[in-house]
């Protein structure tokens, strides 16, 4: 049998991805198998192994995709620079991760099934970068860039949960405002 072209390659992969994708997002990485995800994708266990080696490593790629989409959103609504930009993607941020998918994927399995330091490091690669570049650039900033980036990183996941178990939206947003704030010097 011919060897697939690199096209068809990463057309295989792509299409194992999105199968991925919407199921870990649809039941959990738990009741997810990987011939689910090939048959549900139209190739076979083995191409799902080549490509990406083990459930942990599709998950993997899943979390990278998921937060892909989350540093867009940021991106999207906070194109410039300054507090208004630190403002507006932290709320992007928010309102994406609340999204079913998006929540599972990458708030409730993505830190189970990757371990803490492996979800910081993709989370660090996407909107978190934005968000450390973003508050690295102020200069009126009260305390370290890094520490900020971490506190705030953190209360706008745990934010995002709470919205999600049926929390309001704006009563988060408005409280994750008021910490952005608390952190400029007056």
């Amino acid at each position: 049998m011919p060897r697939a072209t690199k096209e068809q390659s990463e057309r295989t992969a792509q299409a194992v991805r999105a199968s991925a994708y919407r199921l870990f997002a649809e039941h959990g990485y738990a009741d997810v198998g990987l011939g689910q995800v090939a048959r549900d994708a139209g190739v076979t266990r083995g191409a799902v192994y080549h490509h990406f080696g083990s459930k942990v490593g599709l998950f993997t790629a899943v979390v990278d995709d998921a937060q892909s989409v989350v540093a867009a959103a940021v991106a999207e609504a906070a194109p410039g620079d300054g507090w208004p930009a630190i403002e507006a993607g932290s709320i992007a941020f928010m309102r994406a991760v609340v999204d079913p998918a998006l929540r599972r994927i990458l708030l409730v399995d993505g830190p189970a099934v990757l371990g803490w330091t492996a979800w910081r490091e993709l989370d660090a690669a996407h909107s978190g970068r934005l968000l450390a570049d973003g508050l690295g650039a102020l200069d009126d900033l009260a305390v370290d860039p890094a520490a900020a980036a971490a506190l705030l990183n953190g209360a706008m996941n745990e934010a995002a949960l709470w919205i999600a178990a049926g929390g309001d939206a704006a009563l988060a947003e408005q409280g994750v405002l008021r910490m952005i704030r608390s952190l400029r010097h007056s």
